[in-house]
Protein backbone atom coordinates (compact mmCIF):
# COMPACT_ATOMS: atom_id res chain seq x y z
CA UNK A 1 0.00 0.00 0.00
CA UNK A 2 1.06 3.63 -0.93
CA UNK A 3 0.59 6.61 1.03
CA UNK A 4 -1.91 7.50 -1.31
CA UNK A 5 -3.69 4.52 -1.39
CA UNK A 6 -3.86 4.78 2.55
CA UNK A 7 -5.26 8.33 2.06
CA UNK A 8 -8.14 6.61 -0.05
CA UNK A 9 -8.77 3.78 2.41
CA UNK A 10 -8.78 5.94 5.59
CA UNK A 11 -11.45 8.28 3.93
CA UNK A 12 -13.54 5.33 2.84
CA UNK A 13 -13.12 3.98 6.35
CA UNK A 14 -14.98 6.72 7.38
CA UNK A 15 -17.68 7.25 4.79
CA UNK A 16 -18.16 3.46 5.45
CA UNK A 17 -18.62 4.02 9.10
CA UNK A 18 -20.45 6.95 9.17
CA UNK A 19 -23.04 5.07 6.53
CA UNK A 20 -22.73 2.20 9.26
CA UNK A 21 -22.07 -0.47 6.31
CA UNK A 22 -20.36 -3.19 8.83
CA UNK A 23 -20.17 -5.36 6.07
CA UNK A 24 -17.93 -3.01 3.79
CA UNK A 25 -15.57 -2.45 6.78
CA UNK A 26 -15.28 -6.31 7.80
CA UNK A 27 -14.48 -7.08 4.17
CA UNK A 28 -11.04 -5.06 4.70
CA UNK A 29 -10.01 -7.58 7.28
CA UNK A 30 -8.43 -11.00 7.27
CA UNK A 31 -10.53 -13.97 8.14
CA UNK A 32 -8.00 -14.41 11.14
CA UNK A 33 -8.00 -10.39 12.27
CA UNK A 34 -7.39 -9.25 15.93
CA UNK A 35 -8.88 -5.77 17.08
CA UNK A 36 -8.24 -4.63 20.53
CA UNK A 37 -10.73 -1.65 21.65
CA UNK A 38 -11.64 -0.36 25.35
CA UNK A 39 -15.19 -0.24 24.26
CA UNK A 40 -15.10 -4.36 23.55
CA UNK A 41 -13.87 -4.78 26.93
CA UNK A 42 -16.31 -2.97 28.24
CA UNK A 43 -19.08 -4.22 26.28
CA UNK A 44 -17.71 -8.15 25.90
CA UNK A 45 -15.84 -8.15 29.38
CA UNK A 46 -12.47 -8.64 26.83
CA UNK A 47 -10.70 -6.42 24.60
CA UNK A 48 -9.55 -8.55 22.16
CA UNK A 49 -12.06 -9.65 19.55
CA UNK A 50 -10.61 -11.98 16.85
CA UNK A 51 -11.70 -12.75 13.05
CA UNK A 52 -13.69 -11.35 11.15
CA UNK A 53 -17.38 -13.15 11.79
CA UNK A 54 -16.53 -11.95 15.16
CA UNK A 55 -15.63 -8.21 14.19
CA UNK A 56 -19.04 -7.91 12.02
CA UNK A 57 -21.33 -9.46 15.04
CA UNK A 58 -19.74 -6.88 16.95
CA UNK A 59 -19.64 -3.58 15.05
CA UNK A 60 -23.32 -4.38 14.23
CA UNK A 61 -24.21 -2.61 17.55
CA UNK A 62 -23.81 0.53 15.07
CA UNK A 63 -27.30 -0.20 14.34
CA UNK A 64 -28.81 0.58 17.81
CA UNK A 65 -27.93 3.91 17.52
CA UNK A 66 -29.83 7.02 16.75
CA UNK A 67 -27.27 9.43 15.14
CA UNK A 68 -23.67 8.50 14.15
CA UNK A 69 -21.36 10.31 12.15
CA UNK A 70 -17.42 10.01 11.79
CA UNK A 71 -15.01 12.96 10.43
CA UNK A 72 -11.76 12.54 9.32
CA UNK A 73 -9.35 14.60 10.85
CA UNK A 74 -6.09 13.02 9.67
CA UNK A 75 -4.12 10.03 8.20
CA UNK A 76 -0.45 9.12 9.77
CA UNK A 77 1.07 6.28 7.34
CA UNK A 78 4.55 4.51 7.72
CA UNK A 79 5.15 2.69 4.66
CA UNK A 80 8.37 0.53 6.41
CA UNK A 81 5.37 -1.45 9.07
CA UNK A 82 3.02 -0.94 6.88
CA UNK A 83 0.38 0.63 9.50
CA UNK A 84 -2.13 3.16 9.21
CA UNK A 85 -3.38 5.63 11.98
CA UNK A 86 -7.03 7.03 11.53
CA UNK A 87 -7.74 10.01 13.33
CA UNK A 88 -10.95 11.37 13.92
CA UNK A 89 -13.98 13.14 15.34
CA UNK A 90 -16.84 10.40 15.88
CA UNK A 91 -20.23 12.14 17.11
CA UNK A 92 -22.77 9.31 18.43
CA UNK A 93 -26.26 10.18 20.06
CA UNK A 94 -25.24 13.29 20.56
CA UNK A 95 -21.73 12.70 22.66
CA UNK A 96 -18.80 13.95 20.69
CA UNK A 97 -15.10 12.73 21.22
CA UNK A 98 -11.97 12.14 19.16
CA UNK A 99 -10.72 9.12 18.63
CA UNK A 100 -8.06 7.11 16.20
CA UNK A 101 -7.74 3.76 15.03
CA UNK A 102 -4.01 1.75 14.53
CA UNK A 103 -4.60 -0.67 11.33
CA UNK A 104 -1.66 -3.01 10.09
CA UNK A 105 -2.01 -4.26 6.82
CA UNK A 106 -0.86 -7.51 5.72
CA UNK A 107 0.97 -8.75 2.21
CA UNK A 108 -2.24 -8.94 0.95
CA UNK A 109 -3.26 -5.31 1.69
CA UNK A 110 -6.03 -6.86 4.20
CA UNK A 111 -6.32 -5.97 7.91
CA UNK A 112 -4.55 -8.62 10.12
CA UNK A 113 -4.50 -6.55 13.76
CA UNK A 114 -6.14 -3.44 14.52
CA UNK A 115 -6.76 -1.09 17.81
CA UNK A 116 -8.97 2.31 18.54
CA UNK A 117 -8.48 4.34 21.29
CA UNK A 118 -10.63 7.13 22.26
CA UNK A 119 -10.45 10.43 23.71
CA UNK A 120 -11.80 12.61 26.31
CA UNK A 121 -15.75 13.46 25.58
CA UNK A 122 -15.35 17.19 23.30
CA UNK A 123 -18.46 18.18 25.09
Amino acid sequence: MTREHAERFAADWIRHWSHREVQQIVSHFAPDARFTSPVAAKRTGHPLVTGREALRDYWSVVHTFTTFQFFLERTIWDDAKQELVIVYTREIDGKRDRACEILRFDSTGLVYEGEAMYGASLE
